[in-house]
This record gives structure tokens, C-alpha cells and sequence, in this order.
């Protein structure tokens, strides 16, 4: 099988077709026009068919002598041109050509024809040259001109040249970057991982003279926009050396064997400029699973793509020809194991979102460029931005400066900063929109019973305003619950007082309103996907037990979760859900019952400035705690970290 495939190679490398495109187009458009004169070509054609000029005579005679040749019946056809007319003697054995010189418009020679009944028509004159030009060359240069355009738009829109369509040419970008690791922030460990790699690269007989292979590739995981694809330029920018980036989806194309081909080239290429790096960007395009696809037909030219990707990592080396491929993808459980073993992407780098340290360093980094105020505290923005990427912290920045400039300032003040963070958070403040004074009050209302409750039940985020104000889409009204600290894990009673802090909004609208409204639907959407997570992925209930009745999918994206539970168990589940919410729910209403008063005031606050901050919360409900001998339920948490930080305050100052 395999002597015939290279058989067929060897054929068609050979084929005079394949060898002599050029050529062979030329022939083509010969014949055609050929074709086309022979079917065209009437008036010649007519005449050539009954008056054939092979074995004819040509004779020059008179104008007068014409006329008399027609009067006298010795004429059967006249072919009249611009400047010549040519008479055909009737058949015979030996024909003659009349050629006469036209004199003027005659008027009466075509009423003699006619008389004599002498057929007669017209010709186009013109001589060789004129006929192999207009006839021959420039038929061919339009077709060549027509096919050369159609090349080139689909050179530009598959990357190749003309012919060779799988070239990757256009398609990567090779670069030597400018990126330093002092430029890339908040990912510490991920730097320290590939720093080695940067040092083989400028100091190889360091690692070779212990005996040490350097990692063909590395493979840079974590959520969208956190940094890798910076990350992998800051490597190729410490060792300068040629980057090739490209993307994952640059590879897969409509016609078979592209793909693999571009692969091909990329590497091709890689090997000439090594020591150089390569960067595959959304990996994932092209490194799925092969065996995800395979009972339901899968995809022949992603897994050609593939096979070439793993042959050519297996095919250099990285001592003669160091070509160091770094890859970057945010679902790294659907790529093919194949692609993740030893010798090719032997390490895999975890790029995840900043802590608060790390979140600090990227606003410093992001905020370099960009004119601060003195007034400007970082920290307190990195505490409001527990949860976010680098992108995002940049794009708070960015959004920052361009408040700052809309009004016309010398600086960034921290009042934009912060206004910013909330604009990335809840979204748009839409101070236009119209809310009539009762609607005001309900969300009022709404929004005092988030705050109350997040800051009354252990465990919950503390709050950092409370505002009426519209944002975004939908909200009339937000409630801001930020971490000081990115949370990798949750404990039971945290997820419960989450669901509290939800609910806490639709039962304020009860108690104090006597009347609930639609404002709640996407609290109770949250709380219900909470109690649900816990019985189905968690394991906290009595329901399922230990089992997980549902199973994560894409771990960085959110993508959501697969069932695999019987519609029993979906009863019993169902049934918990609604118990659990209505139990949570009925200790949410007795806690607001016990701090009425407090409400209201938080309500007549909220009408007199329509946003309040964290602290000036605290204040009202420590005020009413102390005013009514009520045991302060404030998050213990929260105050247990302010007091001692106090402490140490103190303790510095002593020093």
C-alpha cells in the first residue's frame, strides 16, 4: 500500500500537467480561441465556404471594369471592405479574384448587383499583423490577466502563493518583540517556569555540558486574559530571538492537506531563523481530541493538521536547531494526549488571574504611561478588583484616563479609578434613565436588604457601596460585594450566606412593602444555581450524598456543567432546592424583621444620596446595634481584620 502511495507521488511529480501549469494554460486558451474564430468567423467563413480562394487567381483591375464584369454576368459575389472590393468569377475551373480600389460612394452599384442578381457582402480588412494581434495575442493576455486576478484573491484569502495554497507565508507574524519580563505582571511563578527556557536560549552549553534536554514545548493554560500570549513575547524578548506567532485557527481550511502543509512551512521556516520560538496561539483549534470525534465522524483536515504538528515536534532537535514551541489555550482538557506527553509539551504552566499583590503590580504597570494624581491609592483599587485579569485591570485604567480626559483634567484622580472598577463591575451608570419615585423606593428598599444582610451574616463578602442609581442593562439598583482576596475555595456556610445576601433583597420588598416585585428574578436565578451546585457538584446534601451528579466542563470559560442523573433523583433534587430556598429565605425575613429601624435608616440615606459607601454602612448599623443593646452581628471577619490592622498601626507607631 504504501509502495503505491509513493508510486502515485513519484507519477504525479512527474506529470507534465502538474510541472508545466503556465504552458498548459496557454494551450488552453489557443484551442479556445481557435474554437471560437471557427464558430464566429461569418462573413470569412461564408465566403472561404463558396468561394474558396485555394487554387484562385488574383487580377488588379478598374472600377469601369468591374461594373462591365457585373453587367456582363462574368461576376457571382462582390465583397466590399473600407477601402477594397473583391469580385469572385463564377465557379469554374479556374477562379479568378477580382481586387478593385473603391472610388467614393457609388449609388449605383449596388442597384446593378441587384439587377444582375449578384450576391454581395462586406469584409473587414486587415492585414497579418493586425490579425494575429487582435485575433490571437490579446485574447490570450485577457485570459491570463482574468486568471492571474483570481490567483491572487485566493492567495489572500488561503495565505499561499499562487499555486502553492498551503504556504503560511501570510500567515505568521515574525517578530523579534521589544516585551521584557518587567513588563509582564501578577504571574510570577508563570515567569519563573519559563525563565530556564529563556537562559537555554542565550546560554545552551550551560544545560548541554550537564546533559540536560531543555523542554521542546511548553504549554501556557488559564482563564482569558491573564497574560500568556504576553508572557510567551516576553520570552522571545529576554533571549532575543525571532517569534513566529500564529493562530491556532490560521491552519484549518476547506481544501485538504492545507493545514498540514502550513505546519510544515512554520517550521520550515523556524529551523532557518533557530534558535527562535514558536507560538501557537488557541491551540485548541487544531489539538482536540481525536478520540472525541471518532464515533461520530470526526475531522479529517484538524487531525492531518495535527498529525503533522506532533511529527514535527518530534522530528527536530532542540540542540542542533533549538525551536522552542510555547502554545497557549484556555481549555486544556479537550486537547489530544498525544499532544501533551513528554517530548512535546512537556511542561504545562498554570497563567491564572492575579492575586492582590499581583493585581497591584499590573495597575502599576498599566498605569505607568498615564498621569496620577498624588491623591491615588492602587491598593484600594486591587482590593475592589478581587476576580479580575490582567486584561481587565488594564482596561480599567485605560477606561480611567479616558474619564479624566472627558472632564478635561490635568490627571487621573482616584474618583476615576474607582469609578471605573464600577463601570467594569455592574456596568454603565445611567443617570438618564427616568424612575418615578415609587420604583425608587422599591429598589431603595431592594438594595438596603443586600447590604443589611452581607454585612449581618457571617461568612458573606462585605459591601463596598450601595447605590439607586441605574447601571448596565437591567439593574435599577446595585448592591458592590467585593473580596479583599481572590478565593480559590468555599466553605458550606459561605455558599449559604451567599444565598442569603440574594435572597436578602426580595424578602426586604416583603416585610417593608407588603408587596414583592420582578426586580428580584436574577438573585433567585443565582441562589438557585448556588443550592443546586452544592447537592449536584459539591457533595452538601443528604440528597445525592457524595455523589456528583453533574460534571464541570471547560474549567476556565464557565462552559458549564453535563447531567448524568435519573429523573428520580431530578424529583429529589428538584424538591431540595425549594426547601432549602424557602428555609433560607424565611431566616433571611426574621433577621430584617429584627433590624427595622436600621433598614429604614439605611432607605433614608440611600433617598437623600442615592450612593453609600461600605464604611458609611458599618456606621449606621453599629449606630443602631449600640442605640438598642443589639450583640453586633457585623462580619466578624471584616472587623476582626480591621481591629488589627489598628493593632499593628499602633505597635509600628510605639516602635
Amino acid at each position: 500500500m504504501s509502495q503505491n502511495n509513493q508510486d502515485n507521488n513519484k507519477n504525479d511529480k512527474k506529470n507534465f500537467f502538474n510541472q508545466n501549469p503556465l504552458l498548459m494554460f496557454a494551450i488552453f486558451s489557443i484551442v479556445v480561441i481557435v474554437l471560437f474564430k471557427n464558430f464566429t468567423s461569418v462573413s470569412d467563413a461564408g465566403m472561404g465556404a463558396n468561394f474558396g480562394t485555394q487554387n484562385s487567381a488574383t487580377k488588379n483591375i478598374s472600377y469601369y471594369e468591374l461594373k462591365e464584369l457585373i453587367r456582363n454576368n462574368q461576376i457571382s459575389y462582390v465583397a466590399i471592405g473600407q477601402t477594397t472590393i473583391k469580385a469572385f468569377s463564377p465557379e469554374g475551373a479556374q477562379k479568378t479574384v477580382y481586387v478593385v480600389k473603391k472610388v467614393g460612394e457609388d449609388s449605383t452599384l449596388i442597384p446593378l448587383m441587384d439587377e444582375k442578381k449578384v450576391g454581395y457582402g462586406g469584409y473587414n480588412e486587415s492585414n497579418i499583423l493586425t490579425e494575429i494581434l487582435f485575433s490571437w495575442v490579446l485574447p490570450v493576455f485577457v485570459f491570463f490577466g482574468i486568471w492571474m486576478f483570481l490567483a491572487n484573491k485566493m492567495q489572500k484569502n488561503m495565505g499561499g502563493g499562487i499555486l502553492g495554497m498551503g504556504s503560511s507565508k501570510k500567515l505568521v507574524n515574525s517578530e523579534k518583540p521589544k516585551v521584557k519580563f518587567e513588563d509582564v505582571a501578577g504571574v510570577e511563578e508563570a515567569k519563573e517556569e519559563v525563565k530556564e527556557i529563556v537562559d537555554f536560549l542565550k546560554f545552551p552549553d550551560r544545560y548541554m555540558n550537564l546533559g540536560a534536554k531543555i523542554p521542546k514545548g511548553v504549554l501556557l493554560v488559564g482563564p482569558p486574559g491573564t497574560g500568556k500570549t504576553l508572557l510567551a513575547k516576553a520570552v522571545a524578548g529576554e533571549a532575543s530571538v525571532p517569534f513566529f506567532s500564529v493562530s491556532g485557527s490560521s491552519f484549518i481550511e476547506m481544501f485538504v492537506g492545507v493545514g498540514a502543509s502550513r505546519v510544515r512551512d512554520l517550521f520550515e521556516n523556524a529551523k532557518k531563523e533557530a534558535p527562535a520560538i514558536v507560538f501557537i496561539d488557541e491551540i485548541d483549534a487544531i489539538g482536540k481530541s481525536r478520540a472525541a470525534s471518532g464515533m461520530m465522524g470526526g475531522n479529517d483536515e484538524r487531525e492531518q493538521t495535527l498529525n503533522q504538528l506532533l511529527a514535527e515536534m518530534d522530528g527536530f532537535s532542540s540542540d542542533k536547531s533549538p525551536v522552542i514551541v510555547l502554545a497557549a489555550t484556555n481549555r486544556p482538557e479537550v486537547l489530544d494526549a498525544a499532544l501533551l506527553r513528554p517530548g512535546r509539551f512537556d511542561r504545562q504552566v498554570l497563567v491564572d488571574k492575579p492575586d492582590f499583590q499581583g493585581r497591584k503590580e499590573i495597575l502599576k504597570v498599566h498605569s505607568a504611561d498615564i498621569k496620577l494624581g498624588k491623591n491615588i491609592d492602587l491598593e484600594e483599587i486591587a482590593r475592589l478588583t478581587a476576580g479580575l485579569a490582567g486584561a481587565d485591570l488594564a482596561n480599567i485604567i485605560n477606561e480611567a484616563a479616558l474619564l479624566g480626559g472627558r472632564k478635561n483634567k490635568d490627571y487621573v484622580e482616584q474618583i476615576d479609578l474607582v469609578e471605573a472598577v464600577e463601570r467594569a463591575i455592574a456596568g454603565l451608570e445611567k443617570k438618564s434613565r427616568r424612575i418615578n419615585p415609587e420604583e425608587k423606593r422599591i429598589v431603595a428598599y431592594h438594595e438596603s436588604g443586600h447590604a443589611l444582610i452581607a454585612e449581618t451574616t457571617t461568612g458573606a463578602k462585605r459591601v463596598s457601596k450601595v447605590s439607586i442609581i441605574p447601571r448596565g442593562l437591567a439593574a435599577l439598583g446595585y448592591t458592590l460585594n467585593t473580596p479583599e482576596e481572590n478565593k480559590f475555595l468555599m466553605q458550606k456556610h459561605e455558599l449559604i450566606a451567599e444565598v442569603d445576601v440574594l435572597l436578602g433583597g426580595r424578602a426586604a420588598e416583603e416585610v417593608f412593602l407588603g408587596e414583592i416585585s420582578t426586580g428580584a428574578g436574577n438573585d433567585l436565578e443565582r441562589a438557585t444555581d448556588i443550592i443546586k451546585a452544592m447537592v449536584s457538584i459539591y457533595g452538601m446534601s443528604d440528597v445525592a450524598g457524595l455523589m456528583v451528579l453533574e460534571k464541570q466542563r471547560n474549567t476556565f470559560l464557565n462552559g458549564g456543567t453535563t447531567k448524568d442523573y435519573s429523573e428520580k433523583m431530578a424529583e429529589k433534587l428538584d424538591e431540595h432546592i425549594k426547601e432549602k430556598l424557602q428555609e433560607r429565605y424565611l431566616i433571611v425575613k426574621e433577621r430584617l424583621v429584627e433590624y427595622r429601624e436600621c433598614i429604614e435608616r439605611i432607605v433614608a440615606k440611600l433617598g437623600e444620596y442615592e450612593t453609600i459607601d461600605g464604611e458609611q454602612l458599618r456606621e449606621v448599623i453599629e449606630a443602631y446595634e449600640v442605640e438598642f443593646n443589639i450583640p453586633s452581628k457585623l462580619n466578624k471577619h471584616s472587623k476582626a481584620k480591621h481591629e488589627s490592622k489598628i493593632s499593628e498601626e499602633q505597635q509600628n507607631s510605639d516602635a
